[in-house]
């Protein structure tokens, strides 16, 4: 293994369109990359907003034979994704669009992977929970159209898949899985439910804040094979240009969106927020928060979540925004400088370092009070007894862990768990 430091970072994106009205070329985009059959994955309350017919409506007129499967499931799981694969598997599609969150997006990237490669999901699955495996072959057109301000994963190379065998939640890498177009059109998320707009404008801001405070490409040890970098290089001066803009706007907008979700303005503004912070952490990558929500989503017994469906769910932006403040207080001296920046950037206020490990934290408390995000684990219903379990799930997460400022232990996360009680 090599003791030099890296001195290469990586970044891509794919292309974009965005705007109003954006929607309705959908046709013509997927038409121009050769297809002539298309599957379009969405989930049933996606459907309901008539989102998923506009676009199989703009995929016909273009001559595309299309069939529309609506029943990704929200949150998706192993077995949820393995019922959209052989659904897939039962047609001879060219290409693929997925209409709708990370949910249907991600199930996308998997169903993209499985019909083109031999296998099963945990083959794939990011080292110690699967086996790593590596894309070989070459996957077909995915055309991603987010209905929500929040995964960015329309933006990235990651898909994640809530184990329920294991009792948490895990991610497949690789560039190949990054989609060949996304479709940005801010009119489709105006009628998010509140609890909704919120969860998902906090994972925005997560992804935006653990890039920005991610450890530095250039003080990690370089690869043996440069071929084989990981997707996640560290805070970079590319990602931190999209990860700064995102937090200005998710601090301007936010609030908005989530009280009047009619505000056009606002849900534009959010959206660019979204792309901007998933071109950002699709390269830098995300760091604890993350990880921690793994196993917090993965574990949950009987939490449902008001604007979701009925089922036992933490939505992943509450998964993820809940330790935030415990984490970035505990972060803090790994980067002081990047910690006060962020909160500038996020509520528009000077911080000094007098304010310390509190500004960051503080900020985030404000936030989620105004917007009515949870704010303990105790609100999904679980105990000092649980922290075991979630700091076990958490250490699992290597790909988030290798670019933590601070090195994790246990104990830390042990305690970051337990003041999120």
């Amino acid at each position: 293994m090599t003791t030099e430091n890296e001195s290469v970072f990586t970044w891509a994106a794919p292309p974009l369109k965005f705007g109003v009205g954006a929607l309705a070329e959908i046709g013509a985009e997927v038409g121009a990359r050769g297809a002539r059959s298309v599957l379009v994955l969405t989930d049933p309350g996606v459907a309901e907003s008539g989102v998923p017919a506009r676009v199989a409506e703009s995929l016909r007129a273009a001559g595309l034979a299309t069939t529309v499967y609506d029943q990704v499931g929200v949150e998706p799981t192993d077995e949820s994704i393995g019922e959209a694969i052989d659904f897939a598997r039962q047609g001879n599609y060219d290409a693929y669009v997925a209409v709708g969150g990370g949910s249907a997006i991600d199930t996308a990237k998997a169903v993209n992977l499985l019909t083109t490669h031999d296998g099963e999901l945990l083959d794939f699955v990011t080292p110690p929970i699967g086996g790593g495996r590596r894309p070989t072959n070459a996957l077909k057109p995915l055309i991603a159209v987010p209905t929500t301000a929040g995964t960015g994963s329309e933006s990235t190379t990651i898909c994640v898949i809530d184990m329920l065998r294991l009792h948490l939640k895990a991610g497949i890498s690789h560039p190949a899985l990054r989609p060949q177009l996304a479709i940005v059109d801010p009119t489709t998320t105006l009628t998010l439910p509140a609890e909704v707009t919120a969860a998902s404008g906090m994972d925005v801001l997560s992804h935006a804040l653990e890039s920005y405070t991610s450890v530095p490409f250039d003080s990690k040890p370089a690869p043996d094979d440069p071929m084989t970098r990981p997707a996640f290089c560290g805070a970079n001066p590319i990602s931190d240009v999209w990860c700064e803009m995102a937090l200005k706007l998710v601090g301007a907008n936010l609030r908005r969106a989530v009280m009047n979700g009619r505000d056009l303005q606002a849900r534009t503004q959010m959206a660019l927020a979204s792309t901007y912070a998933g071109t950002g952490f699709g390269n830098a990558g995300t760091h604890l928060p993350h990880a921690n929500a793994y196993p917090i989503a993965g574990a949950v017994e009987g939490y449902k979540a008001p604007g979701y469906p009925e089922m036992p769910m933490v939505p992943h932006g509450q998964a993820v925004s809940v330790t935030a403040p415990h984490v970035f207080r505990w972060t803090y001296p790994g980067d002081p400088e990047r910690h006060l920046r962020a909160a500038e950037l996020l509520s528009g206020r000077t911080f000094t370092s007098a304010d310390g490990a509190d500004a960051l934290a503080g900020v985030l408390h404000e936030l989620m009070s105004d917007i009515g995000i949870p704010s303990t684990l105790g609100a999904f219903g679980y105990d000092e007894s649980d922290v075991d379990t979630l700091v076990a799930g958490a250490l699992k997460q290597t790909r988030q862990l290798s670019v933590v400022p601070r090195p994790v232990t246990a104990e830390a996360l042990g305690d970051i768990f337990r003041a999120a009680l």
